[in-house]
């Protein structure tokens, strides 16, 4: 059987009037296929790169990209070293797997990589903006620390005021006391799930 190549004109043409005579209540791929494919880093990261790219993009600039993604600097401060690393897999590996899911044009021996619609499926599932989102996460969470630090410490100098006998904690009774830093952590806890 022979196998004949579709320039992307023609498979867009195709697409078109294949989806006109499917019914449109199935999604082109199941959750598990999606999740197989963005579980790899870098296929994620390929993705983020031609998510605002219309038209070819060269292949090179996609591993150059996530090279300095992983390595965190710019590609100007790239090695050799770490744009080869990229390369490679990406070549011979992940280009190829998004391409034949359908979600980029891999033209392996042209080296270049173009964005399907298809992929417009696929980003509902990647962060848009990852690093304000876990900056913010971080934020948060250190506040929350800070809080129950700080309710742990008050804790320790009550209990630490009830043994030692100071007049305004030795009024209450051991089961106040209980109750109350059982209520402190309760208050803290209820706050930081509506929050």
């Amino acid at each position: 059987m022979k196998s004949t190549h579709i320039s992307s004109e023609q498979q867009g043409e195709v697409d078109v009037s294949d989806e006109s005579d499917r019914p449109t209540e199935e999604p082109a791929f199941s959750k598990d296929e999606i999740f197989h494919l963005l579980q790899n880093e870098r296929r994620r990261m390929v993705l983020r790169y031609l998510r605002g790219t219309e038209g070819p993009v060269r292949m090179r600039d996609i591993a150059e990209q996530v090279a300095a993604w992983e390595h965190d600097t710019t590609v100007q401060e790239l090695t050799s070293t770490q744009r080869q690393r990229v390369y490679i897999p990406l070549y011979q590996s992940h280009l190829s797997k998004l391409d034949k899911a359908g979600i980029i044009d891999y033209q392996q021996n042209r080296g270049i990589v173009v964005r399907k619609p298809l992929a417009d499926q696929i980003d509902q599932y990647l962060q848009i903006e990852p690093s304000t989102d876990t900056a913010d996460e971080q934020r948060s969470e250190s506040s929350w620390d800070d809080y129950y630090i700080s309710a742990t410490v008050f804790c320790y100098v009550l209990l630490l005021g009830a043994v030692i006998e100071l007049p305004i904690v030795s009024l209450l009774s051991g089961i106040a006391l209980s109750a109350s830093i059982l209520l402190l952590f309760t208050v803290l806890t209820i706050s930081r799930l509506i929050d």
